[in-house]
């Protein structure tokens, strides 16, 4: 990782962590807004860690706009929760064969940015 990936990684932990310490519910019950931030600062806490050894540049990279999103799009709608999302199911594709493994691909490739991550830590 080169310094200044580091620095701008860094910032970005940063970053989550002062969303995170000024963040509000949209219901604003103190109960709800405390569930809230723990979610933020637990959720940045894991990807950071589990990312940390991450030596490829387009990997890194990756991480990085998909952090960058996830603040974007939490700080928009003004939840920290992933936005779910509504792929099309599965169809008719058989349980086997060359229709489904080309669906399970469209699949992969048409979930956002913001979600890559989302599936491997729950």
């Amino acid at each position: 990782m080169t310094p200044s990936t580091r620095q701008e990684v860094l910032g970005l932990y940063r970053k989550v962590l002062q969303i995170a310490k000024n963040w509000q519910s949209a219901s604003g019950q103190i109960e709800e807004t405390m569930r809230e931030k723990e979610y933020i600062r637990n959720e940045a806490r894991t990807l950071f860690r589990k990312n940390k050894n991450v030596t490829d540049p387009k990997l890194i990279k990756q991480c990085i706009e998909e952090c960058e999103a996830r603040i974007e799009i939490g700080l928009h709608y003004n939840i920290p929760y992933p936005r779910p999302i509504h792929l099309p199911p599965m169809g008719l594709a058989h349980k086997q064969g060359r229709t489904l493994r080309h669906q399970e691909k469209l699949r992969k490739i048409s979930k956002p940015i913001y979600l890559k991550s989302h599936d491997e830590v729950s």
